[in-house]
């Protein structure tokens, strides 16, 4: 009949009569087929002996194959007929109405009957059981074929459909468990609930255009979330009684929580539901997707699934993603131990890919929220005792979580915690560091004073034995810099013993060190003893030879001068405070007289040499805290060099210092003599750097110039300062706040949205391209030759020689010559000749000597 029914559709039209009083014949003799078929079934529920399934085994086969067909041609039937519907809708509406009585009586039936002989499930000879347990089988999967297609077409048929498969595979788990197509369950399930859910935001978000709370809509949206509660309650139910059978399904059961969080609060990607509907839903719907994860957080499977290290989640899964780990944090401490070292441990099962542990997957989710922690979005709090719960960041929200699970995890975890922790410090993302730094403190605070200690004597150790400058240096520098000040007195009596600044390599830490965490008597000891420590390598290496190898020492001891002004400024005595100042302008001056002369030599160097630019960036700053005990001269000569220096465009950490330097001279009193000096070359360092080449130097510029204007009791010196009609415009719109473009919610959102989707977009290139290179069948390219390893030290030499030779073409117009000049010109001369000829031979020189008069030595590079 189906068949004769899709085969004469083709031809319906209202002209031809032939055709539609057959297909109308076909649809009416269906009907009665149907109802024939309900008669069979009403026979049999009115038997009062208990019925056994595998005595009626061809009713139920019969009548779900004749309902599903029917199913599918209703559903079918706009397509089948071809815009001809009206002329067969009221059989076909007939039709339908049958095939639903029918199915509903079937249910009945199969509700009162038994799958064993004599209504005892578990009696009879094996044969029956089996027989019994396969028709059980048919008629579930079958309904379930049922449901995909009556999805869309009534949704309480469809809903009391799922509460006969969910009630009878309950019922009769004991004997299909192992055979029931479970991953087909609960995916069914797990759609079917997404669907509801997202029909249930749709209406929810037209109550909010309608902005009325009895509306049509309203109420229909109310019916919607009632079947949201009743599938989220259904997966529970199911997921409760066959647990063990639902390895394949933990990827459908988490991606339905992801999807489901991505579309509320406080997602980017979220809906615009109106705060009551948000919170029915919340209460109604989410509720029972907590106690979902509550139930999976034992299963391997599924632990698999959310920590697996090769997860890639679409950015407005991320979000969803970081909560549930949170929220997993937050049920974890009530787990029995195992539990917890299932989820706190990496580990690999047999087939699987590799897994995060869970603190590690917390932070490396957590980085991927870079949208929503700029916003940032906002989330509910923890509510406080008689005061109401406020809105918190995300930041705030998981370093809260973070911070209680720590101080609950179980003592056989604190090597895993450790482990994630550190990990997270030395992350490359800063605010992941930052996250890891404020949990550490926490744990520090928590624990006892001699566990803190331990901490800082880890952390000590491990800068020290960091290779140079790198990111995971300035995080381990932070971290220290925070647990001292937990440390308790007696303790921080003992590390000033440990890491005496008087030995030259533990410097390195009292670089990290605000001294303002020692008590009074304390930090007075400890800034003596880094100055007199700083103070005396100081003179000793500018004392000797000073070679550019020993810059990194030299930095060193001047950052570690710089944290003791910058935090115990008022603990340095007059003959401290000169040593520093010592020290310092005898570089400065180093630097002025031996390179600043050298028309351009300092540039290069600059621009060369990271060590160099360091050195700068310390001394500028170092100064500036003394700029009213500095010589006026050095001072002329230090703007001098900086407005040099800019012209090369140096790197913006050495601007930044430069700038630290000039704000300062805002507290200086310049007589006339020295604003003679300093103002043309002060207005080129304010001029170079409000032009910007980046637009947050260009607003660092702009505060160091208010600093200065505004310490400075010289109102005259301000507008000579601003040389430039471009320069004046630029602080003056500063000052007023013009330029400045508001930016609504909305916008800022998109905005957001887009950046995130640029930032991860190079990553996912850079994968593909990868995965393409791997797949091509063409050879690898050969690698690049390596440059040769003393090159460096060609150009470095070759470059302090042009330096030395331009200081001398500027002395020379300046003073006569001294009398050994001329030979030992002469005799680089003759060096030069040899060095020629060498390179045209091939031969390979020494270091170029020392004559005795001259001021040219290979070791000697400032």
């Amino acid at each position: 009949m189906m068949c004769e029914l899709t085969s004469q559709a083709r031809g319906l039209s209202s002209q031809n009569v032939e055709i539609q009083t057959t297909l109308r014949n076909i649809l009416q003799t269906m009907v009665q087929l149907l109802g024939a078929l309900s008669g069979c079934v009403q026979h049999v529920c009115a038997t009062q002996e208990s019925i056994v399934l595998e005595s009626i085994n061809s009713l139920p086969s019969s009548v779900l194959h004749v309902i599903k067909s029917t199913f599918v041609h209703c559903k079918n039937s706009e397509s089948v007929y071809s815009g001809h519907l009206h002329l067969v809708s009221d059989l076909l509406q007939a039709l339908f109405k049958e095939a639903y009585s029918l199915q509903k009586q079937l249910m009945e039936l199969l509700d009162m009957v038994c799958v064993g002989p004599s209504g005892d499930e578990s009696g009879g000879t094996l044969s029956t059981a089996a027989g019994g347990s396969e028709d059980l089988l048919f008629v579930i999967h079958s309904l379930l074929d049922i449901c995909s297609v009556i999805s869309s077409m009534d949704h309480a048929f469809h809903a009391n459909t799922w509460k006969f498969i969910i009630k009878q595979s309950i019922k009769h788990q004991a004997m299909i468990k192992s055979q029931l197509k479970h991953s087909a369950v609960v995916s069914g399930l797990c759609e079917d609930t997404l669907l509801s859910f997202h029909s249930c935001v749709q209406l929810a978000e037209q109550t909010a255009e309608s902005g009325a709370q009895d509306t049509v809509d309203y109420r229909l949206f109310q019916k919607t979330l009632k079947l949201c509660r009743f599938f989220a309650n259904s997966l529970l139910h199911y997921t409760k009684e066959f647990l063990p059978f639902l390895s394949d399904s933990c990827c459908a059961l988490h991606q339905l929580y992801l999807q489901i969080h991505s579309k509320l609060p406080p997602s980017l990607y979220a809906a615009g539901i109106p705060d009551p509907q948000q919170e029915e839903i919340a209460a109604a719907f989410l509720v029972t997707l907590d106690l979902l994860i509550s139930q999976l957080l034992t299963f391997q499977p599924f632990v698999q699934v959310v920590l697996d290290s090769k997860l890639e989640l679409p950015c407005e899964l991320q979000l969803p993603q970081c909560l549930l780990l949170v929220v997993i944090l937050e049920k974890l401490p009530s787990q029995p131990e195992g539990v917890q070292a299932l989820w706190c441990t990496e580990g690999q099962s047999s087939g699987a890919s590799a897994r995060l542990s869970l603190l590690g997957a917390v932070f490396f989710s957590f980085e991927q929220c870079s949208a929503e922690l700029s916003l940032p979005v906002r989330l509910q709090g923890a509510q406080g005792r008689g005061r109401a719960a406020a809105a918190v960041t995300l930041y705030q929200h998981v370093c809260v979580r973070l911070c209680a699970f720590i101080a609950s995890v179980h003592p056989s975890l604190f090597p895993q915690l450790d482990t994630a922790l550190l990990d997270a410090v030395l992350s490359a993302h800063m605010i992941t560091s930052l996250l890891a730094v404020d949990a550490w403190c926490f744990l520090a605070r928590y624990g006892t004073a001699e566990l803190c200690a331990h901490h800082v004597t880890v952390v000590a150790h491990l800068i020290k034995s960091c290779p140079g400058e790198c990111h995971q240096l300035t995080s381990l520098s932070v971290l220290l810099r925070r647990l001292l000040f937990l440390m308790a007195p007696p303790q921080q009596v003992e590390f000033l013993r440990n890491f005496s600044p008087r030995v030259a390599a533990n410097l390195l830490l009292w670089q990290c060190v605000s001294f303002q965490a020692f008590p009074a008597e304390l930090r007075e000891q400890a800034a003596l003893e880094v100055c007199r420590a700083g103070a005396d390598q100081g003179r000793e290496w500018l004392s000797g030879p000073r070679r550019l190898g020993e810059l990194a020492g030299l930095n060193t001891l001047l950052s570690a001068l710089l944290a003791v002004c910058t935090s115990a400024g008022d603990a340095l005595d007059s003959a401290q405070r000169a040593a520093v100042v010592d020290v310092g302008s005898r570089l400065w001056a180093l630097l002025d007289v031996t390179l600043v002369r050298a028309a351009g030599c300092l540039p290069e160097q600059v621009t060369s040499q990271p060590s160099v630019q360091q050195t700068l960036s310390l001394l500028c700053p170092l100064l500036g805290f003394f700029i009213q005990t500095l010589d006026p001269q050095l001072i002329s000569q230090g703007v001098a060099l900086q407005a040099s220096l800019l012209q090369r465009e140096p790197p913006d950490h050495v601007c930044l210092a430069v700038l630290e330097f000039v704000a300062s001279l805002g507290r200086l009193f310049m007589p006339q003599a020295l604003q003679d000096e300093v103002l043309p070359s002060l207005s080129s360092v304010f001029a170079l750097l409000l032009v910007g080449r980046s637009w947050l130097l260009e607003q660092h510029a702009l505060e160091a110039f208010m600093q200065f204007a505004e310490g400075t009791n010289q109102e005259e010196i301000v507008p000579q300062c601003l040389s430039s009609e471009e320069t004046k415009n630029k602080v003056v719109s500063f000052l007023e706040k013009a330029g400045c473009v508001e930016e609504t919610a909305a916008a800022r959102v998109e905005r957001v949205k887009q950046e995130k989707g640029v930032f991860s977009g190079p990553f996912a290139n850079s994968a593909a391209a990868e995965g393409a290179k791997g797949s091509s069948s063409q050879p690898y390219a050969k690698r690049a030759r390596p440059a040769s390893p003393l090159e460096e030290e060609y150009r470095s030499a070759l470059r302090a020689a042009a330096g030395a030779l331009e200081v001398l073409e500027v002395l020379l117009p300046k003073a006569p010559a001294p009398d050994w000049l001329l030979g030992s010109v002469e005799l680089l001369q003759q060096r030069l000749g040899g060095l020629r000829r060498g390179l045209l031979s091939g031969a390979r020189l020494d270091g170029v000597a020392v004559d005795s008069g001259g001021s040219i030595t290979h070791q000697h590079v400032l």
